[in-house]
Order: structure tokens, then C-alpha cells, then sequence
């Protein structure tokens, strides 16, 4: 290979000339590095020596916008926050600051619905993993597309498997830290067998969360449970649709309970709850048919209606 010493004239039109079909999907993007937005997707970049590239040193979260309604916006952010405090990484932007920011990088982005990437990073500044070489710590945010799954995905359920990956100690499996490894391989695991998920169990044989889903069961008994936040990340979407059954009295509601495999597959009805996925009912665990829950449809609807509403916990990003 020809090595070229590029100026930086030549650097920044390789970088404008860059392009694959993922950047149609990227609306627009702020960075507190640069300072501002910008809408063009060859330009969405952060340095390399960033503690959040070569050490996954810091915190992120994924948030759902709908009909220009930002989704449980400030349960995203509480979560970021606490993420950030739990590895000591300080925020440039207040709470309230970056409720703004992402408010007017939504306007820009022009999106109606879309997904909102966002990073809290230790910041640029040597290669190494202590963090008080960073210059300081970072933002950034990208607007992107929102691409629901197909329908029958909803209709006619999942397919999942138990994933063979080890779970995450107690302490890192409840902060959002951008060190993903774990999760990357059981969806690796699970696309190579050809299932949309694979769930993990921790050392005592329990249930844990999928790789970045939770799963919850509709009991025989007739009751919804879900597992333990002490070896998984709580989850927002299925947080808020527990607090929505327990509100609605739809059905008798059990949080942090130890799910052993055999309730799978005895349970009326399993789910996968995420912020992108929303509700799904699963039909198959490791080749055994599950029964779709009748209150499959109820979820998704109770969930997608919350999404439009106007509530403490979500905001119109016009009025922010």
C-alpha cells in the first residue's frame, strides 16, 4: 500500500467523501468537542484518543422520539447521570442544559420520530486507562432515523435462546457504560443461531436481560414479574409499563423476582421490552413453543399511547 501524507485540506475532503448507507440514517449531531451541530454525517466525528473509544470509558443512553415527543426523556437522563456518577465522570452540561441541547439538535435534525444516540465520555487525552489524562469529559449526541420492527415481529412474536455469555458482575451490570463487550457477543451469539435474542442467567441459575433488552414473564399464576435490578440494567421501557399495569390494576405486579428457566416455559406469556422495540411477545425459547400472553397487544398499546402523551416524564421537544 502507497502511503500518502495527506495536509489538512486533503483530510477534510476524505472525510467528506466518506460515505455508506448508515449515514442516511444519522439526522444530525451535536458534540460539546466542536461546540455545535452539524447535519452532515461525514462530519459526525470524536477524536480518536477519546477514553470512551480505546477504553469504552463512559456512559451512554438511547432514547425514543415520537411525534416529536422525546419518550421518557428524564428517566433516560437520571439514569446518565447516575451511570456518570458511578464511574466518576463529570457532566459539562447540567441536566437542564442538556435537556436544551437535545431539544435543539432535535429542531435541526428536522425529525418527527427518531432515536437519540447519546454519549457522556471521559473525554480526549492520551492512550491510557487513567482517567485523569482526559482533558475532560465529553458529549455527544446523534439524531437518528427511527426504524421500526416488522409488524409480525409484533403479531407472531420472537424466537430466543439462552446465551451461553457470563453475565455481568452486580456492579457494572447496573450502569450504562459504553464497555459493551458482553452484550455485543450475546448478539453475536444470537444471530448466529438464528434467533432475535438470546437471554442470559447469572451464576445461580437465575434469569438477567438479553443484550440490550429486558424479558419479563406473565405468570401461570396470572401475575407479571420481572427479574432483579441487582444483576441487570433497569430497563426504562419495561419500568414504566410495570408502573402502568400497577396503575391501571390490569394485573397483580411482582418486581425483582428470581426466574428460573423452568418459568419460562410454563409462563402464560413471555416479553422483551426496549426502548427501540417497545413491547414484543416471544413464541419460541431454545425450540419449545411459547403461548402468546392475550395481554401481548394491551402491552404494546398501553406503551405506544404513553409515547404520545404529555407527562412529567416526556417532553415535546418544540416546547423545550
Amino acid at each position: 500500500m502507497k502511503m500518502t501524507h495527506l495536509n489538512d485540506d486533503q483530510v477534510m475532503q476524505k472525510l467528506k467523501n466518506q460515505h455508506y448507507s448508515a449515514q442516511s440514517t444519522y439526522k444530525a449531531y451535536f458534540s460539546t468537542w466542536l461546540g455545535g451541530v452539524t447535519t452532515n454525517p461525514s462530519l459526525m466525528v470524536l477524536p480518536m484518543d477519546d477514553h470512551l473509544v480505546h477504553r469504552g470509558d463512559g456512559v451512554f443512553e438511547a432514547i425514543k422520539v415520537v411525534n416529536h415527543n422525546i419518550y421518557l426523556l428524564r428517566p433516560h437522563i437520571d439514569r446518565l447521570f447516575y451511570s456518570a456518577e458511578q464511574i466518576g465522570i463529570q457532566s459539562p452540561l447540567s441536566k437542564a442544559d442538556l435537556i436544551q441541547v437535545i431539544c435543539e439538535t432535535l429542531k435541526i435534525s428536522q425529525s418527527e420520530n427518531a432515536v437519540l444516540r447519546l454519549f457522556l465520555s471521559r473525554g480526549p487525552g492520551l492512550y491510557s486507562t487513567n482517567p485523569a489524562d482526559s482533558v475532560g469529559a465529553q458529549i455527544y449526541l446523534c439524531v437518528t432515523e427511527l426504524k421500526p420492527l416488522p409488524q409480525e415481529k409484533f403479531e407472531k412474536g420472537v424466537r430466543i435462546g439462552r446465551s451461553q455469555i457470563p453475565v455481568k458482575n452486580d456492579w457494572l451490570a447496573k450502569i450504562k457504560t459504553c464497555n459493551y463487550l458482553p452484550n455485543v457477543m450475546m448478539k453475536k451469539e444470537s444471530v448466529e443461531r438464528g434467533l432475535d435474542f438470546t437471554v442470559a442467567f447469572d451464576d445461580q441459575g437465575f434469569v438477567a436481560e438479553s443484550s440490550t433488552e429486558n424479558i419479563f414473564i406473565h405468570t401461570k399464576e396470572n401475575k407479571l414479574v420481572h427479574p432483579g435490578f441487582d444483576r441487570i440494567l433497569k430497563g426504562t421501557t419495561m419500568s414504566r409499563l410495570f408502573d402502568l399495569v400497577e396503575e391501571r390494576k390490569l394485573l397483580p405486579v411482582l418486581r425483582g423476582v428470581k426466574i428460573e428457566e423452568n418459568d419460562l416455559l410454563q409462563a402464560q406469556g413471555l416479553f422483551m421490552a426496549g426502548t427501540t422495540l417497545d413491547i414484543l411477545p416471544v413464541c419460541e425459547y431454545e425450540g419449545k413453543k411459547v403461548p402468546i400472553s392475550p395481554m401481548a397487544k394491551v402491552f404494546l398499546e398501553m406503551i405506544r399511547e404513553d409515547q404520545k402523551m404529555a407527562t412529567s416524564l416526556n417532553l415535546d421537544y418544540r416546547k423545550g
